[in-house]
């Protein structure tokens, strides 16, 4: 396994594996890595012969209130995981790397970023999409992965690979959850056990509304109303959004007969969680 910085090296590796005729797949990342993120890998594995896992905290994906300080990093000890998958090439860079002095130059996909998060994170998306189309150019994919648990990430990476005719596929993952039903996500790190506890709500509250669509109830606001009286009950989830929307869209009335992603953000004392589920065929 080979971890590199410089992001010429970077490109300069994924152009000589694909003259070579390698299909290289991407997992980008920004570390302190779990069982959620591997499931992605050895997906990525499967489908192709060359695996790369960016590693990178990006600093634009975070507003001035936000963890970016305290969000938690541990390279060797994710070295030493993807070691197992194993990964072919993991770029590690430097945020001056990525972000040189004067760099002005953003990648938005303006509709779909609006409401959920959007609404509530000035600016993350634009962060995203710019730094994932970055890392796009340098690594070369064939394909790339992502975890439907940041489901408004993954429409948006969609749509942009879509408008800006990226020959890239884009793959979902499901949600890995922990056998309590967290969604896996590096932030439960910062969780107490007591919070740890509180935080069990979100999924019960998504199931629970789950259930009752899978019984025939299709009213949006009568889903969220069943999910949000779940999470009531625990005093320590303070709730941000829980909306229906459309699965595809993104649109806040969902069409009739199409999916509907059921999606929440909330603190659990300190730490922003997220969760979703999307009810129907898609």
């Amino acid at each position: 396994m080979e971890v590199v910085s410089a992001p010429a090296e970077m490109q300069r590796l994924a152009e000589s594996a694909r003259r070579q005729g390698a299909r290289i797949s991407l997992v980008p990342t920004m570390g302190f890595l779990h069982e959620g993120h591997l499931a992605l890998m050895r997906e990525a594995r499967r489908r192709a012969t060359m695996l790369v896992v960016s590693i990178f905290v990006n600093p634009t994906q975070f507003g001035p209130a936000e963890d970016l300080a305290r969000y938690p990093r541990d390279l060797d000890g994710d070295l030493a995981k993807l070691r197992r998958i194993p990964a072919d090439l993991v770029f590690a860079p430097d945020s001056s790397a990525l972000y040189p002095p004067g760099a002005q130059t953003w990648v938005e996909v303006s509709e779909l970023t609006r409401g959920l998060c959007g609404a509530h994170r000035p600016g993350h998306f634009r962060g995203v999409t710019t730094i994932v189309a970055k890392l796009f150019n340098l690594v070369r994919p064939h394909l790339a992965i992502f975890g439907e648990k940041d489901f408004q990430q993954l429409r948006a990476i969609q749509r942009m690979v879509r408008d800006l005719d990226f020959d890239i596929e884009v793959v979902p993952f499901p949600i890995v959850r922990e056998a309590d039903g967290l969604a896996m996500s590096s932030r439960n790190a910062y969780l107490s056990a007591a919070e740890r506890r509180d935080a069990q709500a979100l999924s019960r509250a998504l199931f629970a509304a789950r259930d009752r669509y899978a019984a025939g109830l299709r009213d949006p606001q009568a889903l969220c109303a069943i999910a949000a009286e779940v999470i009531a009950t625990h005093p320590g989830v303070q709730l941000e959004y829980l909306e229906a929307v459309d699965a595809e869209t993104l649109d806040a009335a969902p069409g009739a007969g199409r999916p509907i992603l059921l999606a929440l953000a909330a603190r659990v004392g300190a730490t922003r969680l997220i969760d979703n589920v999307v009810l129907g065929d898609r």
